[in-house]
């Protein structure tokens, strides 16, 4: 009898050293995620500001542009800075910080799979489970209402282009004489409307908002009721309250899939999936 329970006291360590171990590899492709976007985006601003600054000057004339100029080399300087800052601190990582970001997520998939097969071997009792899928209720909030504000921000984001660029746009072109560089700006107003106009037609980040939104309030509902003993759950039974409580939740978790999948789809067959 000592020697079971020696067993599972055992397992259980290792389920806990599981999730720590994963918990780790999250923070990790977190960082090593902002640490790729960023120094991919202050190399490609650097190649782009030096092409501009060689094609402008080419085209106009350092005396034409002089203010663009004074503007462009520092934040030249600042993005190749920023861009070899990141590459030197990636080269002189250690641990799970010198892996990229592809090989944490496979690290992190393995790991998860790793952490079922110990929890399958350790056979917890049904209530028990329900106990701690109950217990990962917050997680799941905290990870549906940070998503919807994501994609809220760039919903907001490429809407307050449109309209900001619209109306400058328009502004631009209304000038009898528009000198050259003014209609590049118009040119490059132009596109950049056109491009967050199709980004938020094509992503649907409002949608996305707005449903992640919905889900979370919906689990969250059940959660509080579940907590005070309300209405559906003021059964006097714990185990089929539990039951209950997992079963709608993963109902809703359901749902919020199909939904993704429906926004997935073209607009010619967003109507089929249900």
């Amino acid at each position: 009898m000592e020697d079971a329970s020696q067993g599972t006291t055992d397992r259980v360590n290792a389920l806990i050293r599981h999730k720590k171990g994963i918990a780790e590899i999250r923070v990790a492709l977190r960082i090593r995620t902002i640490q790729t976007v960023t120094r991919w985006l202050a190399g490609a601003l650097a190649v782009v500001l030096l092409f501009a600054f060689v094609i402008a000057n080419v085209a106009v004339g350092w005396s034409a542009i002089a203010l663009a100029n004074k503007i462009a080399i520092p934040v030249f300087a600042l993005s190749t800075g920023t861009f070899w800052l990141i590459r030197y601190m990636e080269t002189n990582a250690e641990g799970h910080y010198e892996k990229t970001a592809r090989e944490l997520k496979i690290e992190l998939e393995a790991a998860e799979e790793l952490r079922l097969l110990d929890a399958a071997r350790l056979g917890l009792p049904v209530p028990d489970r329900q106990y701690s899928y109950k217990d990962s209720i917050p997680a799941e909030l905290e990870s549906l209402r940070k998503d919807g504000k994501k994609y809220r921000r760039k919903h907001n984001v490429a809407q307050s282009i449109i309209i900001v660029g619209s109306l400058a746009g328009t502004a631009v072109s209304a000038l009898a004489d528009t000198p050259a560089p003014l209609k590049y700006w118009a040119m490059g107003i132009t596109f950049s409307v056109g491009a967050a106009a199709g980004f938020t037609g094509y992503y649907k980040w409002r949608e996305r908002a707005f449903y992640l939104q919905q889900t979370a309030d919906d689990i969250e509902r059940h959660a509080t009721a579940f907590d005070l003993g309300i209405y559906p759950y003021d059964d006097p039974d714990e185990n089929t309250r539990l039951a209950k409580l997992a079963k709608e939740i993963e109902l809703l978790r359901v749902e919020q899939r199909k939904r993704e999948q429906q926004l997935d789809q073209p607009h010619e067959g967003s109507a089929e999936v249900v």
